[in-house]
């Protein structure tokens, strides 16, 4: 089992730029690919960004692909989620999650170990 807690998240005007972390307890950390999603209000979590445990393959939904990149450093159990060219649209709470082994990295219940999530206001 392994507990995530992310941060970095604030108000940003468009067109802005933020940087999330997820940090991760626990020494099994490398051994999970690790993911992003949001939920913004009345609607759905979404899938937004996913990596391997080594940082080496990367997804993106469409709505964020060359505008989010998601990395991690193993060494500081921690997962990134640099986010530029904010729209209002991505306003939303932000999730980070472990994947579970052998399963699709863009569907919801692919994930487990959640965090709390932390807001993401992009005024316009």
């Amino acid at each position: 089992q392994v507990q995530l807690q992310e941060s970095g998240g604030g108000l940003v005007q468009a067109g802005g730029s933020l940087r999330l972390s997820c940090a991760a307890s626990g020494r099994t950390f490398i051994r999970y690919n690790m993911g992003w999603f949001r939920q913004a209000p009345g609607k759905e979590r979404e899938f937004v960004a996913a990596l391997s445990w080594s940082g080496s393959i990367t997804n993106y939904a469409d709505s964020v692909k060359g505008r989010f990149t998601i990395s991690r450093d193993n060494a500081k159990n921690t997962v990134y989620l640099q986010m530029n060219s904010l729209k209002p649209e991505d306003t939303a709470v932000y999730y980070c999650a472990t994947v579970t082994a052998g399963r699709n990295w863009y569907e919801r219940d692919s994930y487990d170990n959640w965090g709390q999530g932390t807001q993401v206001t992009v005024s316009s």
